[in-house]
């Protein structure tokens, strides 16, 4: 079974994450943060990574740029949904220059993510 790392700050979006995730037979784990999403992966590493860009603690461009530089395999997908006055495209395209495979904005279209992960998963 593949094996779903999914990192956002938000519990709305990793439940709905998880769901998701999981009704398609995918494992998921999750993390609040990327600190502790890092954390998770050393333990276990997962096949894909899932994380937000704008969270507390380890956001997710220091998250993605740990991640290439520890683990150049891994398969990374960027979200976003901005901040209060950015909008997503400026960090999706951050996330994109420093790591990512894909990078979705907010809210995230079930099917794109969905063909994305199993592509990425699958390689």
């Amino acid at each position: 079974m593949k094996r779903i790392l999914v990192i956002d700050d938000e519990d709305q979006v990793r439940s709905m994450l998880r769901m998701m995730l999981e009704r398609e037979g995918y494992e998921v784990e999750d993390a609040e943060n990327g600190e502790v999403g890092i954390r998770l992966f050393r333990k276990k590493p997962a096949d894909v990574v899932i994380t937000d860009i704008l969270m507390p603690e380890k956001e997710g461009i220091e998250t993605i740029i740990e991640l290439r530089r520890d683990f150049p395999g891994a398969k990374i997908i960027a979200i976003s949904g901005g901040g209060r006055l950015r909008s997503p495209e400026i960090f999706l395209k951050m996330a994109k220059k420093f790591g990512a495979d894909r990078i979705f904005p907010k809210p995230v279209e079930r099917d794109e993510l969905l063909d994305a992960v199993k592509e990425l998963a699958n390689v």
